[in-house]
């Protein structure tokens, strides 16, 4: 559809009171495109999920969608993964996440929020008590930033399902994550999603002891498995699928 398109379907959104379903992924809009679009969004109350997913947006369409999504009273869910939003734009969407307080779910998977939008993530989670999903997998998070957004999850009550699958934080960033649940009794963490990476000593331990404290927790990554046989409680072991497709269809 491409700009015109967005400027065109923006119109009729200002419009629109019906409609609470919208997919408009693959699209190739860009930067350009993303400012009718932010109008649309601002304005419009009844649309409850919206994907723009697999187009060409970057970070002055971060900026601008960021703005608008903060003002947004209608979305609950919000699909922009498959984009390029890095640092600057990717900070930018994650303010706009929380200072949202309607918005569900949040799909911001495969783009490039490294650790400046990392950081803005773990901020918002601290602010914002509304969302309950939030995938991250794939955007190029390290230790840092992964430390971020446990910094976030420490704090934060209503999250129950969070991917950070494919993100090469290491060890050290996923012990972080698991040592935040541990500091929040009031987490409301049922799904928690890690890289397959290799599992050490600590790791495993720390598997367990979260797996004590949550029971009904279902936490989920790859790694070393003859170290998780000798861990006194069974932790799913999770194999990553080849194809790009929903986490619950992974064996």
């Amino acid at each position: 559809l491409g700009v015109e398109g967005a400027k065109a379907f923006s119109a009729m959104l200002l419009e629109n009171t019906t409609i609470v379903f919208f997919q408009l992924s693959g699209n190739e809009f860009d930067d350009h495109a993303a400012k009718y679009l932010a109008d649309a969004i601002k304005a419009n109350s009844k649309v409850e999920t919206l994907d723009l997913s697999y187009n060409m947006f970057g970070d002055k369409a971060g900026e601008v969608l960021g703005m608008v999504i903060a003002e947004n009273i209608g979305l609950r869910e919000f699909k922009i993964s498959w984009n390029h939003f890095h640092s600057q734009g990717a900070a930018a969407l994650a303010k706009g996440l929380g200072a949202n307080v309607f918005l569900k779910a949040l799909d911001v998977s495969y783009n490039g929020f490294g650790s400046s939008g990392a950081a803005a993530l773990g901020e918002a989670l601290k602010a914002n008590n509304v969302l309950e999903e939030l995938n991250v997998s794939n955007n190029r998070i390290l230790v840092k930033g992964a430390l971020h957004i446990a910094a976030g999850l420490k704090e934060n009550k209503t999250l129950k399902r969070l991917n950070m699958t494919r993100n090469p934080m290491q060890t050290e960033g996923c012990c972080g994550l698991l040592k935040a649940l541990q500091a929040n009794s009031g987490t409301g963490i049922e799904t928690l999603d890690l890289p397959d990476i290799p599992v050490n000593k600590e790791l495993a331990e720390l598997c367990d002891a979260v797996k004590i404290l949550f029971p009904n927790l279902l936490l989920r990554h790859g790694g070393n498995t003859n170290l998780q046989r000798k861990s006194q409680l069974k932790v799913e072991l999770w194999t990553q699928p080849k194809a790009v497709g929903d986490s619950q269809n992974a064996v």
